[in-house]
């Protein structure tokens, strides 16, 4: 059995994109939060880094969550201007502009919210583990935090 084409198409819908970002993150995400709860309990607990672990699965499933909703307000587009071009025109006092496709939005938001909670919960797993250079790990978090909060400003455009 093959995959869908959507998953290697570059003509996928952006609703497809960002219900697999979803699935992914949603996924990953309660399997981190069950290993914090069983597998490594003992460990983080050891170290105190237990409440950090759960911050991150908590993040990364509400992101998933997000996304998801994202995905669920794409719009079903099937005009040929916004399948060439991706964007429509306005005509404001015969100024021509042109404003991104709400499905654009909503997919740039997406893959924001999904890159920024890769960054922050991924660093933080890391960080609470002691698993790779701290150098690097350390200053990711934020930087996730803030392409996360990208990803809601984009949302609201």
């Amino acid at each position: 059995m093959s995959p869908p084409s959507s998953w290697y198409s570059n003509s996928a819908h952006p609703r497809d994109t960002l219900r697999i970002l979803a699935a992914a993150l949603g996924g990953t995400g309660v399997m981190f939060g069950a290993m914090g709860a069983h597998a490594v309990k003992d460990r983080l607990a050891a170290r105190k880094t237990l409440p950090m672990w759960q911050t991150a699965s908590t993040y990364q499933i509400l992101h998933a969550v997000a996304i998801l909703g994202l995905a669920a307000m794409c719009l079903n587009s099937t005009t040929t201007e916004t399948k060439t071009t991706n964007e429509k025109t306005i005509n404001n006092n015969n100024n021509n502009k042109k404003t991104p496709d709400k499905n654009d939005v909503f997919l740039r938001a997406g893959k924001l919210m999904a890159l920024g909670t890769t960054l922050f919960s991924g660093s933080i797993y890391c960080l609470a583990l002691n698993i790779g250079p701290k150098m690097i790990l350390g200053p990711a978090t934020p930087i996730g935090g803030l392409i996360m909060i990208g990803g809601w400003i984009v949302t609201g455009l």
